[in-house]
């Protein structure tokens, strides 16, 4: 019962075609803005709200920052909606 082992011949392998490049969609020339101030100081928040206010860049009671409408920052906005107020930007975002 002795098996004779065959060498494996090596695989080829096709060469992958290049992936054509997606077309960029057209930006908009003025980006859509939020002009949000912090009107409620964090004392007494929870670390998320915190961290929350400082990724938006808000770090003093009514400073005004100006971010980018942003799927990411409605959903900041809507954690920490009860400290904050949103109003609609001038379409220009600052550049820090």
């Amino acid at each position: 019962m002795t098996e004779k082992k065959t060498a494996k011949k090596p695989v080829q392998r096709k060469a992958a075609a290049p992936k054509a490049a997606k077309p960029k969609a057209a930006e908009p020339k003025t980006a859509r803005t939020m002009r949000i101030t912090l009107v409620r100081s964090p004392i007494g928040a929870t670390y998320h709200h915190k961290a929350t206010l400082f990724a938006l860049g808000l770090r003093r009671i009514r400073q005004t920052v100006e971010q980018a409408d942003t799927p990411q920052l409605r959903g900041m906005l809507a954690k920490v909606n009860h400290m904050v107020k949103v109003e609609a930007g001038t379409g220009k975002e600052k550049s820090s």
